[in-house]
């Protein structure tokens, strides 16, 4: 075969500088990424990408791990496959009504009016002025734009393949519609219920907390020796919370432990209060805790709820939403003491009641300081508390054990990248203690679609509740209407009033499948796309994202919602610590991307291993912008010989090298089939750089000559060039474009991948001449003399001494005489160099 290069403008001076930007517009205006709809399912590869949180800036994790992302998306794109690669933004929930309120310095007051003429102020104040629901949510929506316009112009310079025609937003009104449909249809099966009960709850932003988003941290603390008076006499409870001793409503030890045994089924006084509490045995009670005797509030903590439910106890609530105890004692609490407590803070409480526990004598002691795990929103500053209010649940197998079995079974189907981090999902779907709880008392979200009629005296009955028409979705109950009512009847007797809840920013995200593949809106779509091929997220989000999608999926289709989940890790610190903007130890990308260039950032990201948590490292930032100019100034190379390139002639040498690629593809292309792209990135830069190092400088003098052998050089170095480009392309993007179109029609990013082709050389002949060659450099090196200088002689022996391309190594080192002797005993190829005699 014979091919002539064509005449393309190959620059004087090929340099990174500039490529996004000349790359980024041309994928635009070609639609280079634009996904063909009218591809059937076997044809397209969808991907679930994850909506970035819109609120405030990316920084460097964010670019880690949607780089893992886009590399799949470029290699499924070159092996044929139609991908389907939308995005979208998660714009709704605390994090941006967090910014809001600092941005803008205001706070929502659901109570006033809306003022259509409500301008915030340039500079936001100490104290954040109250604005109305309405008003305050369109300030949300006027900040999320301004954001979501840098988050897209920071994803096109990194070089995401996404179809920004497909880009969707968690509050748009197909994403609205979406969430309300699903859970009109979860309500309709009996998946979705509300209920009154004990519920985490966070008091500074005063709104429940599912389960899935706790995290637990250290806090100091003491043990505080209470005296309770028993029927014999006083018994001793160790607590660190003494502020819910009005809360009391038993005392508990373990069935086994002798101690209590006689007190079981008697009862005991409190101190300060007096009040008669039982004496019960329960299972969870720990004999090695404190005094092995425990006080059962409500709500102290998760165990207490346990205690109450089995135990059929009372509620003798204090605690308030707004974290503060209740100004009225619960029934059957005296109020002299108790006023010593109403309205103060936690913390204020608890100082206060110990105060008053040591001068009554119900105070043993000096505390005990010890350090003890608490419970936290994950967003929150502030230690949850436990208070009974009226929220949406969903069934998610916390109550029901064939439901979680189910869930169990279902993440067993699918293929997990790396495969032990089904362990985690399944440690967490068999770790529910309740079901999802998916209302919030917040207000830039989906609303919850129903609204209660009510009674003659305007009490809600919650037992009936309306909801609109699947067709007439999105609404929002707090100024739509229900079928059969007027406005004029909202919150009056016999009239309606609206549910003020919103939903769970996951209970929209967990719909991300059926938002980007537009379920409520587009079935033609929706077809050719779901069940998606791939959900690539971060492995802390298991307990939440991915599991919620299986349980929406499941509960909706009877299906899973992906075939594969792909897990990557978190960046950490210098320290080791996990990189997060609540922290403040983020690195932002921008000044990254601008000052080593994209591709060689996303070169250090695709060196994260899946799964695996990787420190951020500007050194090997500075590797991949030396590996991707290393590309463009091989091609230029390559691509700039003079003459023919015919494959006639190839030389074992040829061969060997053309037998090394053919390995590198089939080892890269088996790495991405199993999502392994930081393998696929190890094997195809090895072989770059002996390509470069080794078989370039060996054939360079052959290449510019005349004749077959020449022809067969620039022959094999087009043919690796033109695989090693596509082997790059879903790593470095920009460089591998610009070179692609020095010498081909199309983009490389719609080139086919490369197939690993006949395997005919010996890859050692190759080894073997290279290791020759660096043996002639090094006694060069050591005498001091040029690369350039001539050798006198060069003696071969060894076992692989009859495998070195005699010509190409005489070329390459300026070997005057050359010769190989039979020793084959020694192992691998040794040479003996005799430099040329230079000057008297």
């Amino acid at each position: 075969m014979t091919e002539t290069q064509r005449t393309r403008a190959i620059p004087e001076r090929a340099t990174l500088d500039g490529l996004e930007d000349k790359w980024v517009a041309v994928w635009e205006r070609e639609g280079t990424y634009a996904f063909d709809r009218t591809k059937d399912r076997a044809q397209v590869y969808a991907i679930d990408t994850p909506p970035p949180t819109v609120s405030g800036s990316l920084h460097v994790g964010h670019v880690f791990s949607y780089t893992h992302t886009d590399t799949v998306a470029r290699y499924q794109r070159m092996r044929g496959k139609e991908v389907f690669y939308p995005i979208g933004w998660d714009d709704n929930g605390l994090p941006t009504e967090r910014r809001v309120q600092n941005h803008f310095g205001v706070r929502c007051d659901p109570s006033l009016p809306y003022d259509p003429s409500f301008e915030p102020p340039d500079k936001p104040g100490k104290q954040q002025i109250p604005v109305s629901r309405r008003n305050f949510i369109e300030l949300c929506e006027r900040l999320t734009e301004v954001d979501e316009k840098a988050f897209e112009e920071m994803w096109r310079r990194v070089g995401l393949s996404v179809d920004w025609s497909h880009l969707y937003t968690t509050i748009g009104a197909r994403a609205r519609a979406a969430s309300q449909r699903a859970f009109l249809r979860n309500l309709a099966r009996g998946e979705a219920y509300l209920a009154e009960a004990p519920t985490l709850w966070d008091v500074t932003f005063r709104t429940a907390v599912a389960q899935a988003e706790l995290e637990n941290r250290d806090q100091p603390g003491a043990f505080h020796r209470l005296v309770f008076q028993g029927p014999e006499g006083p018994v001793h409870v160790e607590t660190t919370r003494p502020e819910l001793l009005p809360a009391c409503v038993a005392l508990v030890a373990h069935p086994d432990d002798d101690r209590y045994r006689a007190l079981f089924g008697s009862a005991a006084r409190t101190p300060l209060f007096d009040v008669e509490v039982p004496v019960l045995a329960h299972r969870l009670a720990d004999p090695e805790k404190g005094s092995g005797l425990v006080m059962v509030c409500t709500f102290g903590d998760t165990t207490d709820v346990v205690w109450w439910r089995e135990l059929d106890l009372p509620i003798r609530a204090v605690v308030g939403r707004d974290g503060r105890i209740a100004p009225e004692p619960p029934e059957g609490v005296p109020a002299a003491p108790y006023a010593e407590l109403a309205g103060k803070t936690v913390h204020s409480a608890r100082e206060r009641i110990v105060e008053l526990l040591r001068g009554s004598g119900g105070l043993e002691g000096d505390p005990k300081p010890l350090t003890r795990p608490v419970s936290f929103y994950e967003k929150g500053s502030k230690p949850l508390e436990i208070v009974t209010t009226r929220q949406w649940y969903l069934r998610n197998g916390g109550r029901d054990e064939d439901l979680r079995r189910r869930f169990v079974e279902s993440g067993r189907k699918i293929s997990w990248h790396p495969a032990y981090m089904r362990t985690r999902y399944e440690n967490w779907v068999e770790g529910l203690n309740g079901d999802w709880l998916v209302s919030r008392q917040r207000f830039f979200g989906v609303p919850i679609p129903v609204w209660y009629p009510l009674d003659g005296s305007g009490e809600p009955r919650y037992d009936t509740p309306l909801v609109p028409d699947e067709a007439l979705l999105p609404v929002d109950p707090s100024t739509d209407v229900p079928a059969g009512y007027t406005e004029t009847q909202r919150d009056v007797p016999g009239g309606f009033t609206a549910d003020p809840d919103i939903f769970d920013t996951w209970a929209t995200s967990s719909l991300t499948p059926q938002i980007a593949g537009r379920w409520s809106d587009d079935p033609d779509l929706f077809a050719r796309v779901f069940p998606f091929d791939l959900r690539p997220q971060a492995h802390d989000i298991i307990r939440t994202w991915l599991f919620s999608t299986v349980v929406r999926s499941e509960l909706e289709f009877g299906t899973l919602p992906w075939t594969d989940a792909a897990l990557s890790g978190w960046i950490l610190d210098p320290d080791r610590k996990k990189m997060s903007k609540s922290v403040g130890n983020v690195v932002t990308p921008l000044g990254l991307l601008q000052q080593f260039g994209s591709d060689a950032v996303r070169y250090w990201a695709a060196n994260g291993r899946p799964g695996t948590d990787t420190a951020f490292d500007t050194a090997q930032i500075k590797v991949g912008r030396r590996l991707a100019t290393k590309v463009l100034n091989a091609s230029k190379f390559v691509l700039g010989l003079p003459g023919e390139a015919d494959d006639a002639a190839l030389t074992p040498l040829d061969r060997a090298m053309l037998a090394g690629l053919a390995d590198v593809v089939a080892e890269a292309t088996a790495a991405f089939e199993d999502y392994d792209y930081t393998r696929a990135l190890n094997v195809t830069e090895r072989f770059f750089w002996q390509f470069c190092d080794d078989y370039l400088e060996l054939v360079k003098q052959r290449a510019y000559g005349e004749g077959p052998a020449s022809a067969a050089a620039r022959s094999a170095l087009r043919t690796a060039l033109d695989a090693l480009l596509r082997l790059f392309a879903p790593f470095l993007p920009f460089a591998t474009e610009e070179v692609w179109s020095w010498w081909h029609d199309g983009s490389v990013h719609r080139a086919a991948w490369p197939e690993p082709g006949e395997r005919a050389g010996d890859p050692r002949v190759l080894a073997a001449t290279a290791d020759a060659l660096s043996q002639v450099r090094k006694a060069k090196s050591t005498a001091g003399t040029s690369m350039r200088a001539e050798v006198a002689r060069v003696v071969l022996s060894g076992a692989d001494a009859s495998l070195v391309a005699l010509d190409d190594l005489a070329a390459a080192g300026v070997v005057a005489d050359l010769a190989v002797v039979g020793d084959s005993a020694a192992e691998g190829v040794s040479a003996e160099v005799e430099l040329a005699v230079t000057g008297p």
